[in-house]
């Protein structure tokens, strides 16, 4: 029979906000793998799979998570890890894949799914989603993503800060991923395009360092890299008035 590989979003970092179904899904495999850097510390998806699993199912297997600039020493270390998925596969019938977020959303997963297509074909995989950043912070903040008819346009800064402004100057809610490195340019943008007032930021939602403060307190220094901003539409008419 074939094996399964299942992605399973366990949320931003708070381990209340991983699904039943996630959980569930977490139990039921026979392994549970974790990526973790190579400096080897425990991430936020190992921390929230270790409320409900115990540590002797979890694998922690090594992903190029903070590699951006050598691409030759990041294809290896996805081979590598690739391999050691597949190896996990070939020896259990289920195995789940923890990845923070939402597993279709800017995730490992989505590469690691490609490579073990390859390696292990006939491999069934599935995903289960999360809740996302943006999710728990405009929960957090009181920032509404969406009303009416507006759009809401999702930016990984990595990209470049230009394309942030392109989309600031547009209309409808930004969001703003893995910003932290380039807090400087981001507050720029924001001031810009006249975005700044009602943008909120957050790092590290749920766990104990978590901080939340309105984007006019950037003040360029460095932030978290998985930092997450929320820039609200521009709304006027009152309630209901994009509807």
């Amino acid at each position: 029979m074939s094996s399964k590989l299942t992605g399973v979003g366990v949320g931003p970092g708070d381990p209340e906000l991983v699904t039943v179904k996630g959980v569930n899904a977490l139990r039921a495999a026979e392994v549970v793998v974790v990526p973790v850097m190579d400096t080897g510390e425990r991430g936020r998806a190992e921390a929230t799979v270790l409320h409900y699993v115990p540590q002797e199912k979890v694998v922690r297997v090594v992903f190029a998570l903070n590699e951006r600039t050598d691409r030759g020493r990041r294809e290896a270390a996805w081979d590598a890890a690739g391999e050691r998925v597949a190896g996990l596969l070939r020896a259990h019938a289920t195995v789940a894949f923890a990845t923070i977020g939402d597993p279709n959303v800017y995730s490992t997963f989505t590469y690691l799914a490609q490579t073990i297509a390859e390696l292990v074909p006939g491999t069934v995989i599935e995903t289960v989603p999360g809740i996302t950043a943006m999710q728990d912070l405009a929960a957090r903040s009181g920032a509404v993503l969406t009303e009416g008819t507006e759009p809401l346009t999702l930016v990984p800064v990595t990209a470049g800060a230009a394309v942030l402004k392109d989309a600031l100057n547009g209309p409808g809610t930004v969001v703003a991923y893995k910003f932290g490195r380039q807090a400087a340019e981001v507050a720029e943008a924001l001031r810009e395009t006249g975005r700044l007032d009602d943008a909120v930021w957050g790092s590290a939602l749920g766990l104990e360092s978590e901080s939340i403060r309105p984007a006019a307190e950037l003040d360029g220094g460095p932030l978290p890299y998985l930092s997450t901003l929320i820039a609200p539409a521009r709304r006027e008419g009152g309630r209901g008035g994009k509807l």
